[in-house]
């Protein structure tokens, strides 16, 4: 029994050891920015298959005499790497719907600029609004900012799919195989690597946190955030191109991103240090709160408390003006949404007379979705869904510093900056507030709503 009991031990030891060194290869790599391009490789790999997929399916569904997908499963356009920057169709109707609605209320003035008076209200001047309400029920364009985004052509995930793995014997292996690649060999190495890269983390921060203030905890909070969040990053194959890297934020700005994800902090935290601002959370999110707080002046509020972000803003305010202070990293929308659209952005931290560092993220969803749905999902059912995804792929922008223009409000400048991200990305702009994901329409914006309806009756 003894015997048996060794030569067991000695089996895991082999079989462990490859394992334990690709880790450890992995983790090094991470820590020293590194990188040997067997993860770009691999999406070149992944790229090859799910085309190879798109011409099964439509083969299958051609010869099975049912219509084409060609809507759903058309390729995208550009050579491998290029990322889709435009909108999906339902984007695309809002944009239409918006353009209907300018062009009534424009056809009400003359060329010379006057509006005639009507003669009384009928019964058709509703017509436009009932069916701009019925197509807002269904197909709402904010809910759907709030839902899993639409891919073009199906990722060979479970999540996504539309029984096109039940197509063809040929397409079920090959499913099958992604499956398993997946759970049993992908979520080990990313399960262990996020683990450790989460203890160092939080080790590393603490020791800092005892350094005095000066230069040389400012060097050591640098080295040591950069490293952790490379390797944290590589728990789920994080591959992230950054563009204009010369403008990237410095000392004593603000730096604003659209907000897709949590692991915006740390897609964004790989390349440059940052003091983070956000609400205060519970659980896994808030342990990494505590953590990072320990080595670095980080803002954290609570959401339903008023007087507390009024405190925050001036601490915004405060925390600009020291000396050496990292800039701060804000995300304006104050909620994730799906990677599609750039919502309202809150003009707290455009109130403040610094330098405002624009940047715009885009995710690839071939490779997996990146979006949370926090009112659906738990931070931990998330991170599964991130480490079973083939890949985590997104483009940075870094935009050109942007100030406050003379005669301009913190709303109108937080406005230009969103439109800026907006088309930098990609995505489609609208005017709604994030909070509504959680909270009813405001009244102001039904009272804007009626007036319009009110100036289209009384003018032609």
């Amino acid at each position: 029994m003894i015997a048996l009991d060794n030569w067991l031990i000695a089996l895991a030891s082999i079989a462990l050891s490859p394992f334990l060194l690709v880790v450890l290869l992995i983790m090094v790599l991470a820590s020293t920015g590194c990188s040997l391009g067997i993860r770009e490789k691999y999406v070149q790999v992944l790229l090859a298959i799910f085309e190879w997929g798109r011409i099964r399916i439509e083969k299958s569904e051609t010869e099975s005499g049912r219509n084409s997908v060609d809507g759903d499963l058309e390729r995208e356009d550009g050579g491998e790497g290029d990322f889709p920057l435009t909108p999906n169709s339902s984007s695309a109707n809002l944009l239409a719907r918006q353009m209907e609605a300018h062009s009534h209320y424009d056809s009400a003035v003359d060329g010379s600029g006057r509006k005639s008076i009507r003669s009384g209200f009928t019964l058709s001047d509703a017509y436009d609004y009932c069916k701009w309400g019925m197509e807002a029920i269904t197909e709402d364009q904010v809910t759907k900012s709030f839902e899993a985004e639409e891919i073009n052509s199906w990722n060979l995930l479970t999540r996504t799919n539309m029984n096109y793995h039940y197509i063809s014997v040929r397409l079920t292996i090959v499913w099958c195989l992604g499956f398993l690649f997946r759970y049993f060999i992908l979520m080990p190495f990313r399960l262990l690597i996020t683990v450790i890269g989460v203890l160092w983390l939080t080790t590393c921060m603490a020791f800092t946190g005892y350094l005095p203030n000066g230069p040389l905890k400012r060097r050591v909070n640098q080295y040591v955030n950069l490293m952790c969040f490379r390797i944290v990053s590589r728990g789920f194959s994080a591959i992230i191109r950054f563009h204009d890297p010369q403008n990237k934020a410095k000392e004593g700005g603000i730096c604003v991103a659209n907000h897709t994800t949590p692991i915006d902090v740390i897609i964004l935290s790989v390349d440059n240090c940052y003091n983070l601002i956000g609400q205060r959370h519970h659980g896994f999110l808030g342990f990494l709160q505590r953590a990072l707080s320990r080595a670095a002046n980080h803002i954290w509020f609570e959401r339903s408390e008023t007087k507390d972000r009024m405190a925050v803003s001036q601490r915004l305010k405060d925390h600009v003006t020291v000396p050496h202070n990292l800039p701060v990293l804000v995300f304006p929308e104050g909620t994730c949404i799906n990677n599609t659209t750039v919502m309202m952005f809150k003009k707290g931290c455009f109130e403040v007379d610094c330098p405002i560092y624009p940047v715009a993220i885009k995710y690839d969803p071939r490779f997996g979705d990146a979006f949370w749905n926090s009112s659906e999902q738990s931070m931990v059912q998330y991170l599964l869904m991130m480490m079973t995804s083939w890949a985590i792929v997104c483009d940075v922008w870094y935009l050109p510093p942007m100030r406050r223009k003379e005669g301009e409000d913190a709303a109108m400048f937080a406005a230009r900056v969103k439109n800026e991200i907006a088309n930098k990305g990609g995505l489609v702009e609208l005017d709604w507030d994030g909070q509504l994901k959680r909270q009813n329409v405001k009244v102001e914006w039904k009272q804007i709503q009626q007036k319009i309806f009110s100036e289209r009756i009384k003018f032609e």
